[in-house]
């Protein structure tokens, strides 16, 4: 089985590691390529890479890295694609242009990879009209769900959805699209990386951030979120990282406790040197759990305390693997308890860890992955 997955970054990251790293976009496409992947962005390169591991041919593209795609078209003899994403300058109309250009290029990647499967991270990159496309050239297209869902109208354009939220299995299949439920994971290379820059993800390690969060800050969108955040600052030490701190009122506690933004491996880097890591889930989760963070956090050996979500027990055992807050009281209540006891962080943490490291890896999920996607081309 050959599968293509088509990514997309933030694009905050994407200006920033660019800007951090002059000459780059100069670079050839495959230098470029793979110096995003070794930011550990995202799932980074961990689904092409597992299921390599697993026998399938899979690569990775990075869809909205204008630089990035650029070089590719250049490359591939499509030059006028390259040259408009150069000249297109900024605005709604020039931001419209250029999303096009960059589906173009996505559609000649894929058209040059020739995969069996189209894994879109995405769902929302591609136009209904290029899922279609793709569809007719018997190209079996999948797209990945863990946020809120774009029109059905477009998602009937994709063959399989695969989402990390439970609710929406159920919601989707009513609508007569194919879908099924995969849990989202964490990937163990971050772990060599980590000891390569010097940093121990041990949960046993010395970690100078006694509780932290890390992501999005902005109360325009995350109005719940930052809010709990605030709440814990007047009561409790904690050490945030994020985008959309900008936005925050000049009164917020967070101001004073922000250090910044923080993305891939130096995400990573600040969970591994943190005690207690902070999540919360977005508003579409709904009751239950979902994100990321669950896994980033316990990879990178913190303390997970979370919100209690339903399915939350068919993840982490709450209490022994992970700490499980109702709300904002029972949340600075359970972190002042843990603060005071060094053992019982450690012992969780341990144990959250381990279980991550057990269940919850990118080499497990594409196994996983690859019986679905495989079930349904020869089903």
């Amino acid at each position: 089985m050959r599968v293509l997955v088509v990514d997309t970054y933030y694009p905050a990251f994407l200006e920033a590691h660019y800007a951090g790293r002059p000459g780059l976009a100069d670079e050839r496409y495959e230098t470029q390529l793979a110096s995003l992947m070794g930011r550990s962005f995202g799932t980074g390169d961990a689904y092409s890479r597992n299921l390599r591991a697993a026998g399938h041919q899979a690569a990775e593209i990075v869809a909205n890295a204008a630089e990035l795609q650029n070089r590719w078209s250049a490359e591939h003899g499509s030059a006028r694609p390259g040259r408009l994403l150069a000249s297109l300058g900024r605005g709604r109309l020039a931001t419209r242009a250029q999303r096009g250009s960059l589906r173009r290029i996505a559609a000649a990647q894929i058209e040059a990879y020739d995969p069996h499967v189209v894994y879109v991270q995405d769902t929302s990159f591609f136009a209904r009209a290029d899922l279609d496309a793709f569809r007719r050239k018997g190209r079996f297209v999948v797209g990945q769900l863990a946020s809120p869902a774009p029109p059905l109208e477009l998602l009937r354009g994709y063959d399989l959805i695969v989402t990390s939220f439970p609710h929406f299995v159920e919601r989707f299949v009513a609508a007569g699209i194919d879908s099924t439920y995969l849990p989202l994971a964490f990937d163990t290379a971050v772990l060599d990386r980590l000891q390569a820059a010097g940093v121990d993800p041990q949960p046993a390690a010395m970690r100078p951030h006694e509780v932290a969060f890390v992501g999005g800050l902005d109360p325009r969108v995350h109005a719940a979120g930052t809010t709990l955040l605030e709440r814990v600052a007047t009561a409790s030490p904690i050490d945030v990282w994020g985008y959309g701190a900008d936005a925050l009122p000049s009164g917020s506690p967070l101001r004073e406790r922000h250090h910044g933004e923080a993305w891939g491996l130096d995400m990573y880097e600040v969970l591994a040197r943190s005690r207690i890591v902070l999540n919360r889930h977005i508003d579409v989760a709904e009751d239950f759990a979902n994100n990321m963070r669950l896994y980033e956090a316990t990879g990178a050996g913190a303390l997970l305390i979370t919100d209690a979500k339903r399915n939350l027990s068919d993840l982490f055992e709450p209490g022994a693997e992970v700490v499980a807050y109702r709300d904002v009281d029972d949340l600075i209540a359970q972190l002042r308890r843990l603060r005071a006891d060094h053992d019982e962080c450690i012992a969780i943490a341990t144990a959250g860890h381990a279980r991550t490291l057990r269940d919850h890896t990118y080499s497990r999920r594409m196994q996983q992955l690859a019986e679905i996607l495989e079930d349904r081309l020869h089903g």
